[in-house]
């Protein structure tokens, strides 16, 4: 007797997980390098800190509109990819069902067998046969605007709070290597839960968010130190 139980598999998290990372990950490393930045031109800590929290909810809407209007943009594909299939199977519907039965053909199943599949299919569902074998649009792996949107802006702000945080309760003094310090760590562990989630390597995903989060906040402690020099 066969024993049935649901599988889950990673792919199912894509929606979401690839929005949470992107979100947490730049705010980690655009609050984390702003504030080293200002902080490096010599500033107070007020300024320090006022730049911070602004980047924190500059940083939030931005990801929740950049987010919105390109998986918008991915969901109107989509969309408009359907909308022509629904109306070619309306139109044609002996084309399309040999334009299904050709594509079984050509994953290995005899000419014969590939026309029933086809049939029965398309009999059961003919608009998601069409759009799962011929336009490879799966359910789980549909684009949704707002849950990406509202999953990079949140994730963002998380992101964003960490070095603030740090920057937050560190003396001035210590605040540039403190606040860069503590970031690699946040970006080290995300590299990890984000790489864990997925099914990847987790030494890979932590050693290519800790380089570029490492690089950008190099870039701008030394913009800091050139301009607050300049400045002086």
């Amino acid at each position: 007797m066969i024993s049935h139980h649901p599988e889950k598999h990673v792919v199912e998290r894509i929606g979401w997980l690839r929005a949470a990372v992107l979100g947490a990950n730049d705010g980690i490393v655009s609050t984390a390098s702003l504030i080293v930045g200002v902080a490096a031109s010599s500033a107070d800590k007020g300024p320090i800190l006022v730049a911070g929290m602004a980047g924190l909810v500059a940083g939030a809407m931005s990801m929740a509109a950049g987010e919105y209007v390109s998986v918008s943009s991915q969901a109107d594909t989509e969309n408009a990819d359907l909308a022509r299939e629904r109306r070619e199977l309306a139109e044609d519907p002996e084309f399309e069902h040999e334009e299904l039965a050709a594509i079984y053909r050509g994953r290995g199943l005899d000419a014969e067998l590939a026309d029933q599949v086809s049939a029965a299919l398309m009999a059961h569902d003919a608009l998601g046969a069409h759009a799962r074998d011929e336009l490879g649009l799966a359910e789980i792996t549909r684009a949704r605007p707002v849950q990406a949107a509202l999953t990079s802006a949140a994730t963002f702000a998380v992101g964003a709070a960490l070095p603030l945080v740090a920057a937050t309760v560190l003396p001035l003094a210590q605040l540039v290597i403190g606040v860069s310090v503590s970031a690699l760590l946040f970006l080290m562990l995300l590299g990890a839960v984000g790489a864990r989630a997925g099914g990847a390597p987790i030494g890979r995903g932590v050693l290519r968010v800790a380089f570029w989060g490492a690089a950008a906040m190099a870039a701008t402690w030394a913009i800091g130190r050139l301009f607050g020099t300049a400045v002086a």
